[in-house]
């Protein structure tokens, strides 16, 4: 049984065994998300255009809990290939540029095919 201050946050795909993020307490934990629009279908295209789709997962399920990027801590990014940092980086700060957060960015293969991966942590304490 779940603890009583954590709930899911978001519609939950019948197939995959967790939810687009999870409210425990002041915190919000989003799952990790990758290039896809607002259908659920997914957008391939340059590192550029990848990272800006998912970003905007992110800020999809952030705004479900009246939340925004300004609010989010942490992120974590996943790579496809370490080469594309520089790129990856300059959109990022497009979106995170007053963030106050922590980030962690590693190459790795996601087990599907997409760039990018990122989830992200936010502060939304529940006195707002």
């Amino acid at each position: 049984m779940a603890h009583p201050d954590v709930r899911p946050i978001g519609k939950k795909n019948p197939n995959l065994p967790f939810h687009p993020a999870v409210r425990a307490g002041d915190f919000v934990f989003v799952s990790g998300q990758v290039s896809k629009d607002e259908h659920g279908n997914m957008i391939a295209g340059t590192i550029e255009e990848e990272t800006r789709q998912t970003i905007l997962a992110i800020e999809r399920i952030l705004k479900e809990e009246g939340l925004t990027l300004a609010d989010v801590v942490r992120v974590t990014t996943y790579l496809e290939d370490a080469r594309d940092f520089g790129r990856y980086n300059k959109v990022f700060a497009e979106h995170f540029k007053d963030a106050v957060l922590a980030r962690t960015t590693i190459e790795a293969r996601a087990v599907i095919s997409t760039k990018i991966e990122m989830d992200a942590i936010a502060y939304a304490p529940r006195s707002r």
